[in-house]
């Protein structure tokens, strides 16, 4: 329930491990929040004692998803998150992966949405390495943010 700095995360993370918690890892844009979010985070949070969000930085967002994206800016997408009861963490992260933040958290559960393949997953290598585990959740049929942003936009259309 904060939005911490890298190494506020480290220490956040090595505290929990000195306790015997273990930590779970997922990460991504979460722009303009739904259900499909929020199911996907609550299911993450089952796998371990604790659950750290890896956030894109608004650059990492327009790189990945083009210019026109973030709609909300990174500080209250981590603000919203920061809020839900089953989020305990939330990082911002600049790169276009957070294989970097990976490394530095080693989470011992790493999630991810079952619309990646087991192979792509950043990090996969870090977490397994040390005996972690990587799970691809399922996703909620019928909500994505690209489908939300579409029907908004065939709304708008309709009313020029």
């Amino acid at each position: 329930m904060s939005i911490l700095a890298q190494a506020d995360a480290v220490a956040y993370v090595d505290r929990l491990r000195a306790a015997g918690k273990q930590l779970v890892f997922t990460n991504g844009v979460f722009d303009l929040l739904h259900p499909g979010h929020l199911r996907y985070l609550q299911y993450s949070r089952t796998l371990g004692d604790a659950l750290v969000v890896g956030v894109n930085s608004d650059r990492s967002v327009r790189s990945i998803k083009g210019e026109e994206r973030p709609v909300t800016p990174e500080h209250e997408r981590a603000e919203i998150l920061a809020a839900l009861d089953c989020v305990d963490a939330v990082v911002v992260f600049d790169e276009d992966t957070p294989r970097a933040l990976i490394a530095r958290l080693q989470p011992d559960v790493l999630v991810k949405g079952a619309d990646w393949p087991a192979h792509a997953i950043p990090g996969r290598d870090t977490v397994e390495g040390r005996g972690g585990r990587v799970v691809r959740a399922p996703l909620e049929a019928g909500h994505s943010t690209t489908a939300l942003l579409d029907r908004i936009r065939s709304r708008q259309s309709l009313r020029t």
